[in-house]
């Protein structure tokens, strides 16, 4: 699996190596989803269709649609003997509804080869303004073959606001922030829990430069009555290549290992690559 993400990594940049204009957020989190790297984005994948290229009236044989989007990452937390690999791609249609398809690859120390899958769907509901932020609600199913999970499907819900601030600070900000209903335990790849917990989750990112962005993210644990998860945490720095090809490096905090009535999986590094078409 490392050896795919490298040549992944290295096809993506040749490809992408000549173009000169940048790309952005959302990237394609770890579930597959138009975010950064747990969360998701008010924002949905793709390049933007613009009013020019909308058809007068609605064909099936003319479906308005964004070029794909794809993300890989690789986490690695040493402390729980952790490889962590995944690889999602969405799509945007009519500007609005975000579907998206995430896998993960998760080696441990206990159980080799969990894999997860991931099928998500998100809606915009309210456009960024100059004052008011874009709003969009979201789900993703999820499966896990994690040997010793009760229930190994279920859902999760989130609904998510996003602002890019241009004018108030020296740089433009971004903040995200929102809720997510989850049963999921370490993000459902050890299975789900019979109760549900809403929990918030937000991101901060300031761009120092048109093609840099550098930032905090954080994600509450959800809490059942059996199982506790750790808050997760990540500070990391994106560089937007050109158009198509972005580079992300991150530093994530998932949660004491031993020590702690919350399950945690300790820290580690984390790498990403992005493309979109």
């Amino acid at each position: 699996m490392k050896k795919l993400v490298v040549i992944v990594l290295v096809g993506l940049g040749l490809v992408s190596a000549n173009t000169l204009s940048y790309a952005g957020v959302p990237l394609i989190n770890l579930e597959g989803v138009g975010g950064i790297a747990f969360n998701p984005l008010a924002y949905t994948a793709g390049e933007k269709i613009e009013e020019s290229n909308k058809p007068s009236k609605f064909s099936l044989d003319n479906v308005v649609t964004s070029k794909p989007q794809i993300g890989t990452w690789y986490v690695n937390l040493k402390q729980s003997k952790i490889d962590w690999s995944t690889v999602g791609i969405a799509q945007t249609f009519f500007n609005r509804l975000e579907l998206s398809y995430g896998y993960e690859h998760i080696s441990t120390s206990f159980q080799n080869n969990i894999e997860k899958h991931n099928f998500g769907a998100k809606l915009l509901v309210l456009e960024e303004k100059e004052y008011i932020p874009a709003v969009s609600v979201g789900t993703v199913f999820k499966h896990t073959t994690y040997d010793a999970a009760k229930d190994s499907t279920d859902f999760d819900y989130y609904i998510v606001a996003t602002k890019l601030i241009k004018k108030v600070f020296p740089k433009p900000v971004l903040i995200s922030g929102g809720l997510l209903s989850t049963k999921g335990k370490v993000l459902g790849v050890l299975g789900f829990d019979k109760q549900r917990d809403e929990v918030f989750f937000g991101n901060i990112d300031v761009l120092p430069l048109e093609n840099v962005a550098v930032g905090v993210e954080y994600r509450q644990g959800a809490k059942f009555s059996d199982f506790k998860n750790a808050d997760y945490w990540d500070a990391h720095i994106a560089w937007f290549v050109n158009k198509n090809f972005s580079l992300v490096a991150a530093y994530v905090i998932t949660g004491n290992r031993t020590g702690t009535a919350a399950t945690g999986l300790g820290d580690g590094v984390v790498l990403s690559a992005q493309y979109a078409f």
